[in-house]
């Protein structure tokens, strides 16, 4: 089993889901008393918001470099990142650390790509819908377009994912208000949509739309497993 490298804490109630998630399906997998050989560095969360609403990435990714290099030199065979807007470093991670990074778009569109899917929507932070980084690897390594919020959803989706769900604050009008959202870009042309924020399926679930739903913690931590167990 590939030592996990876990950089969490981006928030922590998406990274105990990871945890979870990950163990669970290495219990199933191997059998018997068996978990996850992984290593973490939880992040304080409080500081890593000051910095991105500050626009300090260059700190954000000093950052992410340094720990990831950390859980290298602790003994972790590959990195994943529990948070998608974090990604971003990723490359810098795997260039100045000389280590894998399961990155979650990839992983995610790899999914998107076995329903047949070539267009879908994408929530999540402000940084992940309307930066390039997360499109880039939907569009160049598996040819899926996307169809990003209004610029009025984006803010809608972005404040309560900092104001409510990163404190574990979930609340049924703000479904309501993401349901809404996710019917309008299904209307536009979305075959399913990316719920591209590790906190999301806190408030959103299959069970609440139509569309298929593409639930980036649970994919990304069960392909953690997948690359982990690969012989």
């Amino acid at each position: 089993m590939r030592k996990i490298g876990i950089i969490g804490g981006i928030s922590w109630e998406s990274t105990a889901e990871y945890y979870r998630i990950i163990n669970e399906e290495v219990k199933e997998r191997v059998g018997g008393s068996h978990s996850a050989e992984c290593l973490m560095y939880s992040f304080d969360f409080g500081e890593v918001e000051k910095l991105q609403s500050g626009g300090e990435w260059e700190e954000l990714t000093r950052q992410m470099v340094f720990w990831a290099g950390k859980l290298k030199n602790a003994g972790a065979d590959f990195i994943i990142i529990c948070a998608n807007t974090m990604h971003m470093m990723a490359p810098d991670i795997e260039k100045e650390c000389d280590i894998k990074v399961l990155h979650i778009a990839d992983v995610t569109g790899r999914k998107i790509r076995e329903r047949g899917f070539k267009k879908v929507a994408l929530l999540g932070t402000r940084y992940v819908m309307e930066g390039t980084f997360y499109h880039d690897v939907l569009k160049q390594k598996h040819d899926i377009d996307v169809i990003n919020p209004s610029k009025e959803q984006r803010e809608i989706v972005h404040n309560i994912i900092y104001d409510e769900l990163i404190k574990g604050v979930v609340k049924n009008e703000s479904r309501k208000k993401y349901v809404e959202i996710i019917e309008d870009l299904e209307r536009k042309g979305a075959q399913g949509v990316v719920l591209g924020c590790t906190e999301i399926p806190m408030l959103v679930s299959q069970k609440d739309v139509s569309i298929p739903v593409f639930s980036t913690t649970e994919i990304h931590a069960k392909a953690a497993v997948d690359f982990a167990l690969d012989d």
